[in-house]
């Protein structure tokens, strides 16, 4: 087979695609008359073909495409073909002496699809060009080595349910890399092979729709469809590529809601407040979101007055709750109809049936255990003020709704009656005073009563209980305030005085109501006018009264209109003054009077100021006065007959001549003239015996030197009766002692064997070993 492609290969190269050169161009020369126009013919361009070499070829040896050929070339070996462009020399070789091209290796038409060479012929010999260059092209013809692809694939797609059928849900596209202008290599046909026969495809668009009507998400969701595309028209032998499209249904609200069951039953207890859940109902829908989305409402109206119902946050359920207070012994259950529709209805589904369902629900009332009620929500009694202890002031009532038969017990709760006013009988729940009530200290009482069940007190109500006092007539009138006034000396008959005002406990009506009346008579020095609104003006009368320094007083009495009616009296204060042109009040006879022989403000001001003063000065001497009688005693107190004199500055130690010479208890024999040998030690006590006590045996203790000292003073009669110690900061210089130092010492640092330091006693303890001195055995 590969030999007859070789052939016609050679063929369509050597003969119908190879180019010619035209001959030689020959000048004519003809004459007439001897000479004439000379006729010239041109050489003819190189005229090619297309070259075809068919792609993906892969024979045992090059393949002749073609043949190069020109008029010049004799046969005589002399012509030289040459060959270059695209692919010259690698891909594509001429044979020199006879023009043959060849191509030496398979060639790909979707990486290359043509080639451009340039032919020459030249002189072998001498590389003259015999022809002018020329431009040629080798095509790579095509074959159907390459089968469709989908490069957008797998695809997705979505389409709602219950659409009709040939609606559009995607299209896929598939490429096929053979060349579509030769033959049917890239004419593709799509095919439908997995997703029948719910789905199908255009062959020549690719576009993928429903084949059946009514496709119902809720039955199923999704579908896989796998599409083909078959190059060469879809004929046996044409390459194919598949791909797949995920179709998923959307969905629409073509499901009405529908109860489960057509009766739901719930209980509550009877105490259950307002707001309370009873239950949840839920209508089921197998739509998605907003489709499934509901509304319940409760259809009777015995129970939406008892009831309610809402849809939750998440629009699915029903939530039942109580609306109102219920009681078991009123009604033990309700029964009433509930509905579920959807919020979004679709018009194109009413078809479907109507988008709502009803179902019964029963409600069962429970008893429980209530505390007890009273008759009225509230209670409002009155009684007459003034009343006698005991008194009847009403009663209030309440009965166990779970047992009417059962006891209640009453009582007053105590914070509401802090003033005991009232008391309450237990078992019937009369209200009597405790006290007299006056209406003018109190008007209202608020009781708060409590009932609670004799056999359960846990079960306890209240109430509120206002009790209201009643007036009586037992305030008899008086003045709205203590009236003392002037009345100038000029001042003309019938002149306004003073208004004069009253007042009356008692509550407004013929009890509050008060008339005035003031002296009567042709001698009385002022007029009382009532002005019948529980007030009087006060005039001067036709005939002036006769001026004088002591105020007036003008009685005036009082009376109510009440049943008994009441009366009192009482009196205004009038002072005659002289007044200036403008009315006000200059002097009064009274103050003229006293004016002479008192003092004025200021002088009993700096009086009272003045005495105030001394006193002061006299409680601070007194107070200090005692304070140092007081600290003169506690010194006595503590005086214990010691006469301690402290320096606080440097004293002069040992040399300080005044200060009592401690050498005598130390050394008593000091002043005696030293005995030979070594000089005595000034450090320790002398052994020697004093002349005037002798000393205790054994060694020497500063202890028992003080006390005998001590002693002797106390025996003396010729000194004071006490002690006078010197004490001093710091040791001094010149001590009669001499230095305890070792620095000074003759033995270099150590106290001499004759004087042990454990002979000096306890006290010199510390010191003994500091030196070396053996410790002294213990008890």
């Amino acid at each position: 087979m590969w030999g007859l492609v070789r052939l016609l290969l050679a063929w369509l190269g050597g003969w119908g695609c190879m180019g010619r050169l035209a001959a030689p161009a020959r000048a004519w020369e003809g004459s007439q008359g001897g000479s004439g126009p000379a006729l010239l013919r041109t050489r003819r361009s190189w005229v090619w073909n297309q070259f075809f070499v068919i792609e993906e070829y892969a024979g045992p040896e090059p393949v002749l495409i073609g043949k190069l050929h020109s008029d010049v070339d004799r046969g005589e070996g002399r012509t030289k073909y040459l060959l270059t462009g695209e692919g010259a020399g690698t891909v594509f070789v001429i044979d020199e002496a006879t023009g043959n091209i060849h191509v030496t290796k398979s060639l790909d038409r979707e990486e290359k699809a043509q080639y451009v060479l340039l032919a020459q012929a030249v002189d072998r010999a001498s590389n003259r060009p015999l022809e002018p260059p020329s431009e040629f092209i080798i095509k790579v013809q095509d074959i159907n080595d390459n089968p469709p692809i989908f490069p957008l694939g797998p695809y997705h797609a979505t389409v709602p349910e219950m659409s009709n059928v040939g609606t559009s849900v995607i299209q896929v596209t598939a490429h096929d890399a053979d060349d579509p202008s030769y033959g049917n290599s890239a004419k593709l046909v799509y095919t439908v092979l997995d997703g029948l026969p719910f789905f199908s495809v255009d062959p020549q668009t690719g576009v993928v729709r429903t084949a059946i009507p009514n496709m119902d998400r809720e039955t199923q969701e999704e579908f896989l469809v796998v599409i083909q595309a078959k190059d060469m028209g879809g004929h046996m032998g044409g390459l194919s590529g598949s791909t797949t499209v995920t179709v998923t249904l959307s969905d629409v609200n073509d499901n009405p809601p529908k109860f489960p069951q057509s009766l739901y039953q719930f209980s509550v207890v009877e105490t259950a407040g307002p707001g309370t859940l009873v239950g949840r109902l839920r209508a089921q829908d197998p739509d998605l979101g907003d489709n499934a989305l509901m509304a319940y409402s409760i259809l009777d109206g015995e129970g939406s007055e008892a009831f309610s119902i809402s849809t939750d946050a998440q629009g699915r359920d029903g939530l039942l709750t109580v609306r109102k207070p219920l009681d078991f012994e009123t009604r033990h259950s309700y029964s009433f109809r509930v509905e579920a529709t959807n919020t979004l209805i679709d018009p194109a589904y009413l078809r479907r049936g109507p988008f709502k369902d009803v179902a019964s629900v029963r409600i069962a009332v429970q008893d429980a255990p209530e505390p007890p009620a009273f008759t009225q929500a509230a209670y409002h009694l009155v009684v007459p003020e003034n009343k006698a202890a005991g008194t009847l002031v009403g009663q209030v009532s309440a009965t166990d709704l779970d047992s009417p038969a059962s006891l209640i017990r009453y009582s007053i709760l105590p914070h509401s009656d802090v003033e005991r006013c009232f008391s309450i009988e237990p078992e019937d729940g009369t209200i009597r005073t405790a006290v007299p009530l006056d209406r003018e200290a109190r008007v209202w009482h608020n009781l708060t009563v409590l009932a609670t069940e004799l056999d359960s007190s846990a079960q306890a109500s209240r109430v509120q209980v206002a009790i209201q006092t009643l007036d009586e007539n037992d305030n008899a009138p008086q003045l709205a305030e203590p009236y003392d006034t002037f009345v100038c000396d000029s001042a003309a008959p019938g002149q306004l005085i003073q208004v004069i005002r009253t007042l009356d406990r008692d509550e407004a009506g013929n009890s509050s109501r008060v008339s005035l009346q003031g002296p009567l008579g042709p001698d009385a020095n002022f007029t009382v006018r009532d002005n019948r609104d529980g007030s009087a003006s006060l005039l001067l009368p036709s005939r002036p009264a006769p001026p004088r320094q002591a105020p007036y007083l003008v009685p005036i009495e009082l009376w109510d209109w009440g049943i008994p009616a009441l009366s009192s009296t009482a009196t205004v204060t009038v002072s005659m003054c002289r007044c200036r042109p403008d009315g006000s009040v200059a002097s009064c006879r009274p103050e003229a009077q006293l004016s002479p022989a008192g003092l004025s403000t200021g002088a009993l001001l700096a009086i009272v100021t003045c005495v105030g003063t001394l006193l002061a000065l006299v409680v601070l001497f007194v107070a200090l006065r005692r304070q140092k009688q007081e600290a003169l005693m506690v010194l006595e107190e503590e005086d214990v007959r010691e006469n301690i004199i402290t320096y606080d500055d440097e004293g002069g130690g040992e040399e300080d001549t005044e200060a009592f010479d401690i050498s005598a208890l130390q050394n008593p024999d000091g002043a005696a003239l030293p005995a030979l040998g070594p000089p005595a030690r000034r450090d320790v006590l002398p052994r020697a015996r004093a002349p005037r006590q002798p000393r205790p045996p054994g060694p020497a203790d500063v202890a028992q030197l003080l006390a005998l000292r001590l002693r002797e003073a106390d025996e003396d009669p010729s000194v004071p009766p006490y002690d006078s110690v010197q004490v001093y900061g710091y040791e001094g210089l010149g001590s009669s002692c001499g230095s305890l130092s070792s620095l000074g010492s003759e033995a270099g640092g150590a106290p001499g064997p004759a004087e042990p330091l454990d002979d000096w006693g306890p006290l010199f303890r510390t010191l003994a070993e500091l030196y070396g001195a053996k410790e002294p055995p213990g008890p």
